[in-house]
């Protein structure tokens, strides 16, 4: 086990000055770069205030409209609206969106009704960097009878971190205090249930980390494969956090079961409870820059609409017997 890393240690000590200064700054941004200096050209900061309902929709008219030639992006459809709204969804209705598909449905591309809106270019990378890959084509292991088959599908391929048939509540914590060690702001999202709750990976992703930290107690750090996005749980369970698939170096699957939900942190002493609710804090941090990884200009984002969306898609568990360990019902693999 990893003792405390000194990565994840300076996101929970990230002092309110510095959040503030960067809520100031949004958004400082233009396009993707390699440079790493304070003048380099990249997305600096995100605003993700896209709604559950205005996500659903774009997911609906992307996904309905595949292998057609009017196939609608749902990444190019929020940007649009965003671009137009000033990025705030607060009064999103659907005929927005209907009007934006029914001019693509009747000709027009995005790049004609995009040209006069300033911000698209930003609000389509900074999209795209959120949710570029939790839409595409896959394949999914399905049961007949006692046969295993495999079938091709195009949709959500990414999954709610809870496991289906497993209750959870939660609500939007983004931003709230926290106290522990000094005053802070939470940056990720709780979902509170029971503990010995399955936890499965939102997307496939290589281990960065996997051990002890003093804030997030037992908890797991997975970098997405296109290293956009870096997925951290946390306050996983006593004595028994993981499942045998938890390695620093190794890859899992989006949908593999990666831990339990449980109560440890906030101890510089390792396998501690002492989080007063059983609960997952999970949070997605961008990164358009290696500069982004640690300390002040980390991006982390709210995930509250984003988790609802995600329900949609909750993955299959069994509990091995032989093992006591949960996994995933149905294997998928992405195409």
């Amino acid at each position: 086990m990893i003792v405390i890393s000194l990565r994840r240690l300076l996101l929970f000590a990230l002092p309110v000055l510095a959040v503030s200064v960067c809520l100031a700054l949004r958004p400082a941004f233009t396009a993707v770069s390699s440079k790493t200096d304070a003048s380099a050209d990249f997305i600096k900061w995100v605003d993700f205030n896209v709604s559950y309902e205005a996500m659903s929709d774009a997911m609906e008219a992307d996904i309905s409209s595949y292998g057609t030639d009017s196939h609608c992006s749902w990444i190019d459809l929020l940007a649009c609206l965003a671009a137009v709204n000033g990025n705030d969804f607060s009064n999103y209705k659907k005929s927005d969106l209907t009007a934006l598909t029914d001019k693509l449905n009747g000709g027009s591309d995005i790049e004609e009704l995009t040209k006069d809106l300033k911000y698209f270019p930003y609000y389509q990378e900074a999209f795209g960097t959120v949710l570029g890959e939790f839409i595409g084509p896959y394949s999914v292991q399905t049961a007949d009878e006692d046969t295993a088959v495999w079938e091709k599908r195009y949709g959500l391929k990414v999954f709610c971190p809870i496991a289906n048939g497993f209750y959870f509540d939660h609500y939007d914590d983004f931003g709230n205090s926290r106290t522990y060690g000094y005053s802070r702001r939470h940056t990720g999202h709780d979902l509170f249930g029971s503990i010995g709750t399955p936890v499965v990976a939102i997307e496939g992703g290589v281990i960065e980390h996997a051990g002890w930290n003093q804030y997030g107690g037992w908890r797991i750090g997975i970098r997405s494969f296109d290293t956009k996005r870096y997925y951290y749980y946390a306050h996983l369970r006593k004595d028994h956090p993981y499942t045998p698939l938890i390695e620093e170096g190794e890859t899992v699957k989006a949908g593999d079961v990666i831990g339990y939900l449980g109560m440890t942190g906030y101890s510089t002493e390792e396998n501690v409870n002492n989080i007063n609710v059983p609960h997952l804090h999970v949070g997605m941090q961008l990164i358009f820059d290696e500069s982004q990884t640690e300390g002040p200009t980390e991006i982390w984002i709210d995930m509250y609409d984003i988790i609802k969306l995600l329900q949609q898609n909750l993955c299959e568990v069994y509990k091995d017997e032989d093992t006591g360990e949960y996994v995933r019902k149905y294997d998928l693999y992405e195409k």
